[in-house]
């Protein structure tokens, strides 16, 4: 009798469940700026203990997107358009890193996928989906994120994007969207022909055109 070999499943810890899942509700506003927050209330809704959502929610609180009073209460933080500002100046600055350390390296599988990614995104932003047009954002970028293998410079962007996420979906045009596919188009080019400096440039263009609106938006809560 033949043995059959099983792979072993990966342990989920349910703190990171909780931590998608309200970090998910939050950046999508199904739990809006200033909202409470309750534990139990969100443990209950997850399916979940009280202690992973316990812990989500410190995790959520060193990411910006809750605040705690002691002996009060928590909420999900305001969007502010300062914080929002310096979290995109940041991510601008990773992503314009990782396209520097990614383009030499860059496969023909790559643009196949970044190419894909783009297709994605235009016919999202014809049809005004929101939710599928920034998961194809985020899978087009994620190629030279996962090419130029830097941890701690994709940690910090997973750090960051979703405080500036949560105004994009606010924010989000089909005019913009129509802009970006071509910004898309000619960043992709760069990378097909392995030029560093023009995919830099294109890069540093994508995160300018939101950090010049955020620029003409007044500070404060939005």
């Amino acid at each position: 009798m033949s043995v059959v070999v099983l792979a072993p499943v990966p342990r989920v810890l349910l703190r990171d469940v909780a931590l998608e899942r309200i970090r998910a509700a939050i950046v999508s506003g199904d739990l809006e700026p200033g909202a409470v927050v309750k534990d139990a209330e969100l443990a209950a809704r997850l399916g979940l203990s009280v202690a992973p959502v316990r812990a989500a929610l410190a995790r959520l609180a060193d990411e910006g997107l809750v605040e705690a009073k002691p002996q009060s209460h928590t909420r999900v933080t305001p969007l502010r358009v300062r914080e929002v500002r310096d979290a995109a100046v940041v991510i601008r600055a990773m992503h314009e890193l990782a396209v520097r350390e990614a383009v030499p390296a860059v496969t023909p599988d790559d643009v196949v996928a970044m190419r894909a990614a783009n297709e994605r995104f235009a016919a999202a932003v014809r049809t005004g989906d929101v939710d599928t047009a920034l998961a194809a954002d985020d899978d087009l970028h994620g190629v030279l994120l996962v090419r130029c293998g830097n941890t701690a410079l994709t940690a910090t962007v997973e750090r960051f994007t979703p405080a500036v996420r949560r105004l994009e979906r606010r924010r989000f045009a089909a005019a913009h969207g129509a802009e970006s596919v071509d910004l898309h188009d000619r960043l992709i080019a760069a990378c097909a022909d392995h030029d560093a400096d023009a995919a830099v440039t294109t890069t540093t263009e994508i995160w300018t055109a939101l950090l010049s609106e955020l620029e003409e938006t007044p500070d404060g809560p939005v």
